[in-house]
């Protein structure tokens, strides 16, 4: 062996030595970081109850959130953020652009309420009404986004606390309209990423997002890679029959018995037409509308429901059958039936990369234990349409008291819901440890 080799092989302990000694002190640095996160949201959590009160208080419907979108910039500007305000009608944004260079990440809270009249007995009940598509109703939040723009506020204070550390910018979106806008009105997800909260400024890269579940105990975080919620879908079905007096049903046709055929055609869609281990599916008629007197069979129905997937291709079937199963049942009676579908929200899809490589980050966070594979579930978030444009990955949290069952627990869009306001720390912990982990480069192989 000659001297270079020799020289070479005393060198190369030593650099990789002065290597590993590099690397340590940032992991200790990235550990320490999150450390102080997660002593800040302990010390946080009676000031993002405060807030959650105050929100739940004072719920506003989709595409009207006016109060609650001047808290929230108020409380960003406050922290010396850039905030963008009027984002898809009441949308706000924030950027937080940390000391040294790193990715962009996207943290998202949606901040509508439901139509919904209020049963629980709380001191911050809400009382509040409105008009909803013409009809006054109630308004609550009934879904738990009050929590939602509590945890996101809480997160970006605590990150912006430690600005100087930060390796990259976090994007702060608070978006409206997420149950959906009020009718011939655009909002929501969609309406947020074509008015360019994805484009224009700094440009994220991946996006975390998450929800309160009334039905998982609290200090538990549920995920799914893959498919985790469905797409939603509203359908149509106008039936035009022959108007003529109920007493001589032979002498026109009946939509309202067509109506009731292609309701029980479109559930054999589901049960003999679908191959149901690809991915749940579901077809519901949620509404009828069809005559205004007893005795006489009347000219039109018109039926409205829902078709939700967790898969593309089952949900392209579902609208061809839907639509080949009403017109033919309607044609086979001497009716005709003119279907209608329009797309709503696409499959919420955890990218399984993403997930996989964030997994020790909420094990960290909620303990092995607490962290739950869980089921895909039919509801529907328009969160998908950001993991559309960029990979996303979207959680569960817990916020059912300690020892109460599932089955005891009222749940969400209802009037008795309810959440346990300790599981918001275990939410802050995730978003805050979630940016940190992948701004360190722990989120990438």
């Amino acid at each position: 062996m000659n001297t270079n080799h020799m020289l070479l092989r005393k060198a190369l302990p030593l650099c990789l030595s002065i290597g590993l000694l590099a690397i340590v002190p940032a992991v200790a640095q990235d550990a320490k970081l999150i450390a102080r996160a997660n002593t800040m949201a302990d010390k946080l959590e009676p000031k993002v109850i405060e807030w959650r009160r105050d929100f739940h208080q004072h719920p506003e419907l989709g595409n009207r959130e006016t109060e609650t979108a001047a808290k929230i910039a108020a409380h960003l500007k406050s922290l010396g953020m850039e905030v963008q305000t009027g984002v898809a009608h009441t949308g706000v944004v924030g950027i937080l652009k940390g000391g040294k260079p790193g990715p962009v990440v996207a943290l998202r809270a949606d901040i509508d309420g439901l139509p919904v009249t209020e049963r629980v007995d709380l001191p911050f009940a809400s009382k509040q009404k409105s008009t909803y598509n013409g009809q006054e109703v109630g308004v609550m939040h009934a879904c738990g986004h009050d929590t939602h723009i509590a945890m996101l506020m809480g997160a970006a204070e605590i990150l912006s606390g430690m600005k100087s550390d930060l390796k990259g910018t976090v994007k702060f979106i608070f978006q409206p309209a997420e149950e959906g806008s009020p009718i011939g009105e655009e909002g929501g997800a969609a309406l947020m990423i074509k008015e360019g909260v994805l484009d224009k400024g700094p440009k994220p890269e991946v996006i975390f997002g998450l929800h309160i579940n009334s039905q998982t105990e609290v200090g538990t975080i549920k995920y799914t890679p893959g498919g985790t919620m469905a797409s939603a879908d509203i359908f149509r079905i106008k039936v035009k029959g022959k108007q003529v007096h109920g007493a001589y049903p032979w002498s026109g046709v009946d939509p309202i018995v067509v109506s009731a055929q292609i309701i029980n055609g479109l559930q054999t869609i589901i049960s003999r037409q679908t191959e149901l281990p690809q991915g749940a599916a579901v077809i519901t008629v949620g509404s009828i509308h069809g005559g205004v007197r007893n005795n006489i069979i009347p000219e039109e129905v018109l039926l409205e429901g829902t078709i939700r997937a967790l898969d593309v291709d089952m949900q392209k079937k579902l609208h061809e059958k839907l639509s080949l199963t009403a017109t033919k049942i309607a044609e086979s009676s001497g009716a005709v039936a003119e279907v209608s579908i329009h797309p709503q929200t696409p499959v919420t899809y955890n990218d399984p990369g993403l997930t996989e490589r964030m997994l020790p980050t909420l094990h960290a966070v909620a303990g092995q234990d607490k962290v739950v594979l869980a089921k895909a579930v039919t509801g529907a978030e328009d969160f998908a349409f950001y993991q559309e444009k960029i990979p996303g990955l979207f959680l569960f949290v817990g916020g059912m008291p300690k020892g109460k069952k599932p089955e005891e627990a009222a749940p969400h869009h209802t009037p008795d819901f309810f959440v346990d306001e300790s599981g918001m720390k275990t939410g802050i912990k995730a978003l805050t440890a979630l940016t940190l982990n992948y701004m360190a480069g722990k989120g990438k192989k």
